[in-house]
């Protein structure tokens, strides 16, 4: 359908987040997907290197993520994002994240960028 949405080649960074989170506006995910599995690698802000692993149901994204941070921090989560497109085409997930390696929860906000 051409309403389908994929993760596939695309890029989002950070929007919007809560504190205690550490993804920022300079963090960039780059994505593939292959069915409803989706994978990112990640980096930028705080972030030295990240990876997400999870499903995407056409509506919703359910992904874990490990990453280390500027400080040499490893932490794990878990996060379920509503995904939508925007008028002009671009992807948005709003997420809902929940350390498990630590303490805290959050919401954020990721968008599709041009890079």
């Amino acid at each position: 359908m051409a309403d389908d949405i994929s993760f596939d080649g695309r890029t989002l960074a950070g929007v919007e987040n809560d504190d205690g989170g550490e993804v920022g506006a300079d963090t960039e995910f780059h994505f593939e997907q292959n069915g409803e599995r989706i994978y990112a690698s990640y980096s930028g802000g705080a972030i030295v290197d990240g990876h997400l692993v999870g499903t995407f149901d056409g509506d919703q994204w359910d992904v874990r993520y490990v990453q280390i941070n500027e400080d040499g921090e490893t932490a794990t989560g878990h996060s379920v994002g509503v995904v939508e497109r925007l008028d002009d085409g671009r992807l948005r997930v709003e997420d809902e994240w929940e350390w498990e390696s630590k303490p805290g929860e959050g919401e954020s906000v990721h968008e599709e960028v041009d890079r």
